[in-house]
């Protein structure tokens, strides 16, 4: 067990298909409602799979400064969205904030704006390339973003690790906090990949439901007729703090981040080891990390992908972990609604758990 100064939650943020907020995405999980439906952001007539949890009532002239809104990448809003929303309900001043890092995750970067500037060039010429494209689609803007709106000038790092990313962006907000190098942190994930590309080569890796007649039941982790995951996008956002400086202040705390752990499979670049050695790994070092039994564990969100190859792998690996104790776990998936939000997947599952914590209720998988 660490025995360098614990770190705590005191903020959420999140923006999700299902509630534009952590107290409406908490709501709508408890009544295990489904955001997956039929596509709107592009022409899906060449694509196989047509439905994704997509948030069709993000409106971020209404939520940003206009200015801002317009220069930035979908994913970089939603990311500033959660992050205001999270520093609000943790309730830190800006002198509070000043020192604070920024930790935040994206697989797949700006890829929005990205694919439509393409569509400008070859149409107009090199000369049409928006002179901001650069920093509209890099994988850090958000991270940069956030600094510059809310003037943290900590620690600034964007971690890119696929679908691990949001979770990777805590471990490590969680490890600067630990070391001293800062006494807050703001961490998540964002991600915005529903565009025409990025979205088809996804597809042709036919990892992707096709349950395209039935969006809201498509999503199906652990079920015995999952065909694939469900692609969606949003955001999550965590303040972090160390115990310390959250109970000086008085602030609310939802829940103390324990323990981590991060592995690498070494098998492939996009199957899981079928025994699920790379997950087991893991968790293992996280609860070793947080100086825990398998035994004291009672609640598991899953990244319950619902591909055939995932859901068997994980499974494996928690039986692996907790043994006899595993039966006495609950277990559920919170992408069985939302789909699955590649780089902020791990801090909207975060988002869930501290929520679960609070109210001592499990969300449902749906579909099952």
């Amino acid at each position: 067990m660490s025995s360098e100064r614990k770190v705590v939650v005191t903020g959420l943020g999140a923006v999700t298909p299902i509630g534009l907020g952590p107290e409406s995405f908490w709501q709508a999980n408890l009544e295990g409602r489904s955001g997956v439906r039929p596509i709107q952001a592009f022409d899906t007539t060449e694509h196989e799979t047509r439905i994704a949890g997509e948030i069709q009532d993000f409106n971020p002239n209404a939520l940003l400064d206009r200015n801002v809104a317009k220069r930035i990448d979908r994913f970089a809003q939603f990311a500033l969205v959660a992050a205001g929303q999270a520093l609000a309900d943790a309730g830190l001043s800006e002198a509070q904030r000043e020192a604070g890092g920024v930790f935040v995750g994206s697989g797949l970067g700006g890829m929005f704006f990205y694919e439509k500037q393409i569509e400008v060039v070859r149409a107009a010429g090199l000369r049409r390339a928006h002179p901001s494209s650069v920093p509209r689609i890099m994988p850090n803007a958000p991270a940069g973003e956030i600094s510059v709106a809310f003037g943290m000038r900590g620690p600034n790092v964007t971690v890119s690790t696929a679908c691990s990313s949001g979770g990777h962006s805590l471990g490590q907000a969680r490890d600067a906090i630990q070391r001293g190098k800062a006494d807050v942190c703001l961490a998540g994930g964002t991600e915005s990949p529903l565009a025409f590309y990025t979205f088809g080569a996804f597809g042709a890796l036919r990892v992707m439901s096709r349950r395209n007649e039935e969006p809201e039941k498509a999503s199906r982790p652990f079920d015995r007729d999952r065909d694939g995951f469900v692609m969606g996008e949003g955001a999550g956002m965590l303040v972090l703090e160390s115990e310390e400086h959250a109970r000086k202040r008085g602030a609310k705390i939802y829940a103390e981040l324990a323990g981590y752990g991060s592995s690498g499979s070494g098998y492939h670049m996009v199957m899981p080891q079928p025994d699920g050695e790379d997950a087991y790994h893991a968790m293992r070092l996280a609860l070793a990390d947080a100086g825990l039994n398998p035994d004291q564990i009672d609640y598991i969100n899953a990244h319950g992908t619902a591909t055939k190859q995932n859901d068997l792998a994980e499974a494996a690996a928690i039986q692996r972990l907790f043994g006899q104790h595993a039966p006495k776990l609950s277990i559920s998936s919170t992408k069985s609604m939302i789909g699955h939000l590649i780089g902020a997947a791990g801090a909207v599952e975060a988002v869930v758990c501290c929520l679960a914590l609070r109210e001592g209720i499990v969300p449902p998988t749906i579909n099952l």
